[in-house]
């Protein structure tokens, strides 16, 4: 009985060695648990603090968007604005103009890079145009009217060869 007990309590003591060897390891698995647990919260908090900066930047690019636009818009009105009173003071110049006798066209220039009638140089993107009518002098395409399949004439011409045009 005395070696059955010694047997027992050896056998005990080896259970509660590695029953505390086994809490031991426990320990250390918790406390490394919980240092994950403080690092993730820390990474949490300075990605809610990210989050939350780059929220308020987006916000703050949207309203200066906002603003944006709402200034583009506000230009675009006033443009318009400006174009339909450049429109009616045309109108109200053309009117004016209506009645009065349009002279001769002049003569030809002599210097051919030039538009006959506004004197502005031909380049690569002002067309040079002959007058189909009297002058058969070159006028560019703001200065000239299209005449049908007769080709192109210069203002001038063209009101003296048509009356009603206005």
């Amino acid at each position: 009985l005395p070696q059955r007990l010694a047997a027992l309590a050896a056998t005990a003591r080896e259970e509660a060695q590695q029953i505390w060897q086994q809490l031991q390891d426990h320990r250390q698995e918790v406390a490394r648990l919980q240092e994950q647990l403080s690092r993730a919260r820390q990474d949490g908090k300075r990605w809610a603090l990210a989050l939350q900066r780059a929220q308020r930047e987006a916000l703050e690019r949207e309203a200066m968007r906002g603003a944006e636009q709402a200034r583009q818009q506000e230009l675009i009105r006033d443009m318009k604005g400006r174009l339909l009173e450049l429109l009616r003071e045309k109108d109200a110049l053309w009117q004016k103009t209506e009645g009065i006798d349009t002279p001769m066209p002049s003569p030809v220039p002599r210097d051919a890079g030039l538009c006959s009638r506004c004197h502005k140089d031909f380049r690569l993107l002002s067309r040079r145009y002959n007058c189909s009518r009297l002058c058969q002098g070159k006028v560019c395409h703001t200065c000239s009217m299209d005449v049908n399949k007769q080709g192109r004439c210069c203002l001038l011409c063209y009101q003296q060869g048509s009356p009603q045009a206005t």
